[in-house]
């Protein structure tokens, strides 16, 4: 079926339209749907390589959200396989090589591409093509090549190194490796076993295999009669047992599963994702589409299983760098998921957050254990911020004489010794994705979490003589230690606790902890502020003059995540002032400055600190983002894409905002999912508004901020053109919708009946992208 025909049958998802047509004069809403070519717009944001990745760091990403791939061309191909329960170490199952592919990556006429919507690196050259993928429901990766000599032997090795021993198996066809060790080194070792295993078979002719020493072994074959061949390797979850048994039962249950599979998943994949085709003179608009495309990919391909394939911000089932990490791979940091948490519930990629719920809900009675151990008995759950896959606290970097503490009243002053606010944000996050899908089973699930860090929070704060509730010592994150009421303390109270009474509500239960919070509220102190003459910004605690430890703007947190401060209100200047005087600007890879920006309605400063920030970390041709030692990090593109989310449409309150925070000059084609199932798809141009829909998930109230200051606008039903609601220049649109229609917000001078229709499409990248110094792909 060819791209115009499939833009008639697809449904609306995400979307975007050329840079030259106008937003303004033409709409994709039509027949009650936008009018999309999803893989074409996908494609746009393909990897394209025009020579090829024969170094490590350039290294392109496959997975299946539980096998991930590092592939590129060296000694022909290589392929790293990485598995996010190899722990404590996350070590590596093994590196693949192909020298066969040696002909193809030295070819002049070498292309490459990373293709997102079909899920699959594509190479070719010498008139040989070669594919890579991972299957959907089975860990095992395929190379598919075409154009071989069918007359010349192939060899694919398969090894480890040192200190790895491993178990080397060949026989039958099949080659493999198989390791297993336990828990058993670290402060906070579970005393679990954990293991890999890794084969390899092919399917051509004359398949030999034999063992290469302790480390290694080799598969030979000669391809078929016409050229081709196809090599499947395996790498499951592996504890222990028979390791033949299991490697040729899985490879053969692999060989029977259509070559369309994964096309097949990530093509469903994609018409879930609420999309975005965004489009500026300057190309900075497209660069930062390719980059959230990139992380909607990769979150894809590495957090399909029970727990978050990324630790520290690093894309570790995409790492070529054997089984080093610069962070201890054992643990998670809870400031480095807070950003891929938004991004996927701004994409509508729901479920892509189970793997960070599960972390914490599984974990929940060690972490209460943990909690009564080092704070001091109390009740409740202190969420170590670096937090072990099983629920301790410690931080086991090599560079440490001894394991760091997290959450412990026993620890000297340390980064994360007493930061007291990663529970309460891990439950706001709770309760946002419920607010979002309205999933009751998943509100009941993870209650519990969000009780147990309210009533942490309630043990540690203590009433002082002016009658309210100080939490110390305590640390203001990693930025200030053992410091009184820091403002991530009290922004966490703030929030925390209205959304635990509200969850209790929806559950009906916990009634006595209830009426403790509502107790509590009054008694919240208020956010320090710091005074530069008469004009006041938000400090990071309640002592100015502690030693700063960490580059964090911990007085904008209030901001974003904890949604306490938006683009309004009261505090909305001092907070701005806050933003502008921040003292860490475009510090880190993992800097909030655009998602504040943002938030703040800040749309030229969103802009500025996108494009720097990428400029500044954005270093590896796969889009990923270079910060500490070697390894890749998502994290910079999970704040790309939280970023644009926000700068679209925000509905973090109650209230929709439409382009709160979009830059004048970007063009934008887009869905956003919001609360209650519900959906926003929109059409900007120039930082201008056009099409704005708003698709109803469930029955409710909705109240939508007049798009079109000065204007008046009305709200119809897309069906009927019945008008539900209207505002004056400087009004909210309110109205009652039901579940399963849409809703046209319009100027009311400009009815989107008289918008002619043009269908939205899409063409595959035909080269890198470029943002100054920097690319997406290899030019």
């Amino acid at each position: 079926m060819n791209r115009l025909a499939l833009a008639a049958l697809v449904l609306a998802t995400g979307l975007g339209m050329p840079v030259c047509q106008a937003s303004e004069t033409t709409t994709a809403w039509h027949d009650q749907r936008f009018n999309a070519d999803v893989g074409g717009v996908v494609g746009r944001s393909d990897i394209v390589l025009k020579h090829p990745n024969l170094r490590a760091d350039e290294a392109m990403p496959l997975g299946n959200g539980r096998l991930g791939l590092a592939v590129w061309s060296e000694a022909g191909l290589t392929l790293q396989l990485n598995r996010a329960d190899t722990l404590p170490g996350r070590l590596s199952p093994g590196q693949v090589v192909l020298t066969g592919l040696k002909r193809l990556a030295e070819a002049p006429d070498y292309a490459g591409r990373l293709d997102l919507h079909d899920g699959e690196f594509r190479e070719s050259g010498a008139g040989m093509h070669a594919t890579v993928y991972v299957q959907p429901d089975t860990d095992v990766a395929v190379i598919e090549v075409r154009g071989a000599d069918p007359n010349t032997r192939q060899s694919v090795l398969l090894h480890l190194w040192q200190p790895r021993k491993p178990q080397a198996v060949a026989q039958h066809g099949v080659a493999a490796l198989a390791e297993t060790w336990k828990d058993i080194g670290e402060a906070g070792a579970s005393g679990q076993t954990f293991g890999s295993l890794a084969a390899v078979t092919a399917h051509a002719r004359d398949v030999r295999v034999q063992a290469q020493g302790p480390q290694a072994v080799e598969l030979s074959f000669k391809p078929d009669a016409d050229g081709s061949f196809r090599v499947l390797v395996a790498a499951p979850e592996w504890k222990g047992g028979d390791a033949t048994q299991r490697a040729r039962q899985l490879l053969a249950d692999a060989g029977r599963i259509p070559v369309s599979a994964h096309r097949d998943w990530w093509h469903a994949f994609w018409q879930r994702a609420g999309l975005m085709k965004l489009g500026s003179a300057d190309g900075s608009a497209e660069y930062m589409e390719n980059l959230r495309a990139i992380d909607l990919y990769a979150t894809a391909a590495e957090s399909r299983g029970p727990l978050p394939g990324s630790q520290a911000g690093i894309a570790d089932l995409f790492s070529p760098l054997r089984d080093t990490h610069q962070w201890a791979p054992s643990a998670y940091w809870h400031w480095n998921l807070r950003m891929q948490v938004a991004a996927n519930l701004g994409a509508g990629l729901y479920r892509l957050n189970e793997p960070y719920f599960n972390l914490y809900r599984s974990n929940l009675s060690n972490i209460e254990a943990w909690t009564r151990a080092q704070m001091d008995g109390r009740p409740g759950a202190c969420v170590p911020e670096t937090m072990r896959f099983n629920g301790d606290g410690y931080e086991d970097e090599s560079w440490l004489k001894q394991p760091g503490l997290n959450c412990s009243a026993k620890s000297e002053p340390y980064y994360n010794a007493r930061t007291l606010s990663t529970g309460a944000e891990v439950s706001l996050w709770i309760w946002q994705q419920y607010l979002t899908t309205q999933d009751h089973a998943f509100l009941v699930a993870n209650y519990p979490v969000m009780a147990a860090s309210a009533r942490f929070l309630l043990a540690y704060a203590r009433p002082a003589t002016d009658g309210l509730l100080h939490t110390a010592p305590s640390n203001a994150h990693e930025t200030q230690w053992d410091v009184r009421d820091p403002t991530t303390d009290v922004a966490a109270m703030r929030a925390l606790f209205p959304a635990v009474i509200a969850a209790a509500h929806a559950l009906h239960t916990d009634a006595a902890l209830v009426a403790r919070l509502q107790q509590a509220l009054p008694k919240l102190p208020p956010f320090p502020l710091e005074h530069t003459g008469d004009r006041a910004v938000i400090g990071l605690s309640s002592d100015p003059g502690a030693r700063i430890n960490n580059s964090e703007n911990i007085g904008l947190e209030p901001v974003w995540p904890y949604g306490l401060i938006g683009d309004g209100g009261t505090l909305h200047a001092t907070a701005v002032r806050t933003y502008l005087q921040r003292p860490n600007k475009l510090e880190d890879d993992w800097s909030l400055d655009p998602i504040d920006a943002a938030r703040l309605g800040l749309a030229d400063e969103m802009k500025t600190a996108l494009v720097q920030l990428t400029g500044k970390y954005q270093q590896y041709p796969s889009g990923f983002a270079h910060f500490v030692g070697s390894e890749f990090y998502v994290e910079q593109a999970g704040v790309v894409a939280a970023a644009l989310q926000e700068g679209l449409v925000q509905d973090y309150d109650g209230l929709i905002r439409i382009a709160p925070a979009w830059p004048k000059g970007w063009n934008a084609d887009a869905t956003v999912y919001i609360r209650s199932r519900s959906k926003v798809d929109l059409q900007v141009h120039d930082g201008v508004p056009g099409t704005v829909v708003i698709e109803a998930g469930a029955d409710g109230d909705m109240a939508v901020r007049n798009p079109w200051p000065g204007n008046a606008a009305e709200v119809v039903v897309s069906a009927s053109s019945q008008r539900v609601a209207e505002a004056n220049g400087q009004g909210v649109l309110r109205f009652r919708a039901q579940a399963g229609k849409a809703y046209l917000v319009q100027r009311a001078d400009q009815p989107h009946a008289k918008l002619p229709f043009a269908a939205i499409d899409g063409t595959a990248a035909g080269k890198p992208k470029a943002l100054g110094t920097r690319h997406i792909g290899l030019p």
